[in-house]
């Protein structure tokens, strides 16, 4: 199973959830660190429902509507477990394609490259202040036992990421703006 499964599961462990609601969490609560397409989960649920990992019940919803909402199984939260106290394999370098066009940037005039820089630069500050704004839901430190205290720890390395990635961008701009001098 890959690590959308496991991101799924996951999930599930927390509250049951239609493929709706589950594509609404890789759009919210897990995009700072995973993310998934809805045509990704669909065929996900169905391997996971096929390994006795989940289930689901049919719900009607006004007169017409059916959906499942699905919940995790005991095979399921071993799994789950078994998956999270596992050690991670080696770093891998994530897959950027803005970086990936920085790095092939001398095609370009200079003053364009920097343009580039200064828009990601400015996502970059966007996305650090929602986060920012994510962490005032913590008044203080959660206790360590609950959900909310992963949440908090998966928080502080957004903000850590934004941050860097915002002096390296920083940087960068600096450079160029010297090179044009």
């Amino acid at each position: 199973m890959g690590t959308l499964g496991y991101a799924i599961l996951g999930l599930l462990h927390r509250r049951s959830m239609t493929g709706y609601e589950l594509s609404k969490e890789f759009e919210s609560g897990l995009f700072e660190v995973w993310s998934a397409k809805h045509s990704q989960i669909y065929p996900e649920l169905k391997g996971l429902y096929e390994a006795g990992l989940i289930e689901y019940q049919v719900e009607i919803s006004g007169t017409v509507l059916e959906k499942k909402v699905y919940t995790i199984t005991p095979a399921g939260q071993q799994a789950l477990r078994d998956w999270a106290q596992a050690p991670c394999g080696p770093l891998q370098t994530p897959k950027d394609e803005f970086r990936l066009r920085l790095f092939f940037s001398d095609c370009i005039p200079p003053q364009r490259r920097r343009q580039r820089l200064e828009e990601r630069l400015a996502q970059h500050r966007q996305r650090l202040a929602q986060i920012e704004k994510d962490r005032e839901k913590f008044d203080t430190l959660p206790p360590r036992e609950g959900q909310a205290f992963s949440d908090y720890l998966v928080l502080l390395g957004g903000i850590a990421r934004e941050e860097a990635t915002c002096r390296w961008l920083e940087t960068c701009l600096e450079l160029c703006r010297q090179q044009e001098a």
